[in-house]
């Protein structure tokens, strides 16, 4: 049976369980006293006079009645019944067919229940709710897919070019043919290995356990120094011990990746970078900060994008695949944060993250 039925079945039934209720209290409280035989009063004492009715006559005159108020309350239940239900449900029916919508593809369809705030207009608000956000994210995907598909095509198609020409020129320089392969091949490695990165942060695919923040961003400073020295940064790392959980390999990378773009990304000569560790009440924060140029807060709010190297797509030694911001945004959501970036009004970037900070555990009496 469909739930209208059962809903309208439910109703009739209780209107015929109320009615028959009312019923037996009529018999219970009155005609139980009424008496079963006939009594006589004296027309002198009485103005109406005359023969008391018995009980038998009572019921015999009020049972069809009374059966036929069952009929009608049975008839109305039903009829009234179907009607409430169907009213009641038709919001359902909006929801039904979005979902179907959904399941074929369509995820620009929204419901937009109107009418006052109820159960069904909050879960029709939350069904609209994920299909923005599942919309979004499918968009994303697809986005990031098509980007992948391009940066894994161009050195495979490199690699395809330096191949054809050893094939017809047998006299090219050998050594140099074999360390542009190896450059080529390096970075398809690289980028394979961030895409893979990626998928596992995104399906949450980690054991979480207790990590400091802190000790990750010392870490991160001091494999990242020779590159600093070299790019002629300074690093400056302060702040409190800030113990969050979640998997010590993708925080470490997390903190690796925003001191590796604060450090490529930044003056030519005479750069800082800042990284700090803030705990709060409920949340800890890791902050990274870089001099640089000043950015455009319409260009921040898209490097976070996969691909996305700033201004230009530049292809240095160090500047990556375009995934470093991405993998940071993707660790981040995986672990419940916050990701926010900023740009510096005196030039640079102000990248925070802000994580859950670890409960501290009960110890049992």
């Amino acid at each position: 049976m469909s739930v209208r039925l059962k809903l309208t079945l439910s109703y009739a039934g209780f209107l015929m369980l109320a009615g028959v209720l009312l019923l037996a209290a009529v018999w219970l409280f009155l005609l139980r006293y009424v008496p079963n035989r006939a009594m006589l009063y004296n027309p002198d004492d009485m103005p109406t006079g005359g023969v008391f009715p018995i009980r038998s006559a009572l019921l015999a005159v009020f049972a069809p009645r009374a059966a036929a108020v069952l009929a009608f309350l049975l008839v109305f239940g039903l009829v009234g019944g179907w009607i409430l239900a169907g009213r009641m449900l038709a919001p359902l029916t909006h929801l039904a067919d979005a979902t179907r919508r959904a399941t074929h593809g369509s995820l620009s369809h929204r419901i937009r229940l109107p009418g006052r705030k109820d159960e069904f207009r909050e879960l029709a608000d939350a069904f609209d709710t994920m299909l923005t956000r599942l919309e979004a994210h499918v968009a994303e995907q697809r986005r990031f897919a098509a980007n992948a598909s391009h940066e894994l095509r161009t050195p495979l198609a490199i690699t395809k070019s330096l191949l054809d020409v050893a094939r017809t020129d047998p006299n090219h320089d050998t050594a140099e043919l074999i360390n542009r392969l190896h450059t080529v091949n390096t970075r398809a490695i690289n980028l394979t290995e961030a895409l893979l990165l990626v998928s596992r942060a995104e399906q949450r695919s980690f054991t979480r356990e207790r990590v400091d923040l802190s000790l990750m961003a010392e870490e991160a400073t001091e494999t990242l120094l020779p590159l600093a020295e070299k790019h002629g940064v300074t690093l400056e790392t302060s702040g409190d011990i800030t113990p969050t959980t979640g998997s010590q390999a993708l925080l470490l990378q997390l903190t690796t990746n925003l001191v590796h773009n604060a450090i490529v990304h930044n003056l030519p000569d005479r750069g800082t970078v800042w990284i700090t560790t803030d705990a709060r009440p409920a949340t800890v924060v890791l902050t990274v900060e870089n001099t640089g140029e000043k950015l455009a807060p319409e260009l921040v709010s898209t490097l976070t994008e996969p691909f996305q190297r700033g201004t230009e797509r530049i292809h240095t030694d160090h500047a990556g695949v375009g995934l470093g911001l991405a993998i940071v945004k993707t660790i981040t959501q995986a672990h419940d944060g916050r990701l926010t970036l900023t740009p510096r009004a005196a030039g640079g970037l102000r990248i925070s993250v802000e994580l859950p900070t670890q409960k501290p555990r009960s110890d049992s009496i």
